[in-house]
């Protein structure tokens, strides 16, 4: 090789270091490797379990609505209890507050594990525990989403966001993966059992971490003179308000297509566990390919238009889906579609947490979780009765082009949203100016 060549090699080769040194630039913080290093485990065992759960429950009901009664109960808690949810993040400590709810999920899963062992289960059974489950998700994910400011800091709070999200995500690519071959070969209950025993690396990160206490309110106001204030500034500030509202519209029309992955492995696909679990891995691999483009990115503009962009993305996608009676053209588009989600949600999830005030954070993420998860048990039980009457594909296309005429909705709005990002970004910049003088990787990064 040549001088010129071998210069232009090093060139590229430490210009492929700097962008990797960009899109993990919330790994600097020990915590935060700490986090993950524990999620990443703990999210493989979730993934198990909620794909040998839904087999179960079909394989005992054969029944479409009964998959959607269940994915009610594993949901509807967040409707019901995220704003509670986010008033406790906001008043106690977060990092105790996940410790516990690992505790109790290792509970849980090793019930189910024991009854479905023993062939004791009904589904009734397996309803009650989808909603304990559900109660200690609530807790669990609003902590998990306000822990991670104080561990990275709010100007790696966006790469934090979809770094987790890839974790979350890989999870999502090997967990189905892995429950589809234990339960052709082993069955279901085992796979409960390694969700509880997954839940110990999160513990164990969590034990290991040095956080600085984080300062808590003052007010001695009750739970619910808090929550009142989470609401009236919700209903109160039009971004937030209409961000939260096309997630709302999302999560009831387009996310309950996971609930009825059975019947497409099944009945339209005509394969089995390890066909659903290829579904289910397409749309993780699809997601962690948004997650990698969202951790590249350093600014925050732009941020609002891809909102827009990606839920008609995969709005679309699901269309396809649903009239896809091939196994690898089905994949093509949930990978797609997972894309797109995890674009539309991190680049809402990353909106939010910027423009909120810190001391209202905990109460806003929590309405979050209310419209990301809360709304979905209502479209699973509407997603499982219409699959009963019109069938599951056209409730899956049904779904997504509501959802389409949301986001154009939305993007008549879409200016106030900017701005208020705008807003933020100008601030930031002052500070910046404010501050002695950095380094040319240190700005990048700091961007």
């Amino acid at each position: 090789m040549s001088s010129a060549g071998q210069i232009n090699a090093a060139q590229e080769t430490s210009s492929g270091i700097a962008k990797f040194r960009v899109m993990t630039r919330a790994l600097r913080h020990r915590n935060f490797r700490l986090f993950l290093s524990g999620q990443f485990l703990s999210l493989i065992g979730t993934w198990v379990q909620n794909l040998a759960q839904a087999w179960l429950v079909y394989q005992l009901t054969h029944s479409s609505i009964m998959l959607g009664v269940i994915g009610f109960a594993g949901q509807i808690p967040y409707l019901v209890l995220s704003p509670v949810a986010g008033v406790v993040a906001d008043r106690v400590n977060r990092r105790w507050l996940i410790t516990a709810m690992q505790i109790l999920s290792i509970i849980q899963a090793l019930i189910l594990a024991v009854l479905t062992l023993t062939n004791t289960v009904k589904p009734w059974h397996i309803f009650c525990l989808a909603l304990g489950l559900g109660i200690v998700g609530v807790f669990d994910m609003t902590a998990r989403q306000t822990f991670l400011v104080e561990m990275v800091g709010k100007d790696d709070l966006m790469n934090a966001i979809a770094l987790n999200s890839s974790v979350y995500n890989s999870g999502r690519v090997l967990g189905p993966a892995i429950a589809g071959v234990l339960v052709a070969t082993i069955g279901e209950g085992w796979c409960f059992v390694v969700n509880a025993a997954s839940f110990f690396g999160v513990i164990v990160g969590l034990l290991m971490m040095r956080v600085a206490p984080s300062p808590r309110p003052t007010s001695s106001g009750s739970v619910l003179q808090h929550l009142r204030e989470g609401v009236n500034y919700v209903r109160g500030h039009p971004p937030s308000r209409a961000l939260l509202l096309l997630l709302g519209i999302s999560s009831i029309t387009n996310y309950p297509f996971l609930v009825l992955m059975p019947i497409f492995a099944d009945e339209v696909l005509h394969g089995g566990p390890t066909t659903l679990g290829l579904l289910m891995s397409s749309t993780g691999c699809g997601a962690i390919v948004g997650a990698l483009y969202m951790a590249s990115r350093t600014r925050l503009s732009g941020l609002s238009r891809m909102i827009t962009g990606s839920t008609i993305m995969y709005s679309l996608a699901l269309i396809l889906f649903s009239f896809s009676r091939n196994v690898h053209l089905s994949m093509l588009a949930l990978a797609i579609t997972g894309a797109g989600l995890l674009l539309s949600v991190a680049s809402t999830n990353t909106t939010l947490q910027t423009i909120v005030p810190d001391e209202l954070r905990g109460r806003v993420v929590g309405f979050y979780g209310m419209m990301f998860m809360g709304m979905a048990p209502i479209g699973s039980l509407l997603a499982g009765w219409l699959a009963g009457l019109i069938g599951a594909r056209s409730t899956v296309a049904l779904g997504a082009i509501v959802c389409i005429v949301a986001a154009v909705v939305f993007n008549r709005h879409r200016p106030i949203v900017r701005a208020a990002l705008q807003q933020v970004m100008v601030q930031r910049d002052r500070d910046v100016v404010a501050l002695p003088a950095a380094t040319p990787e240190e700005s990048v990064i700091g961007r």
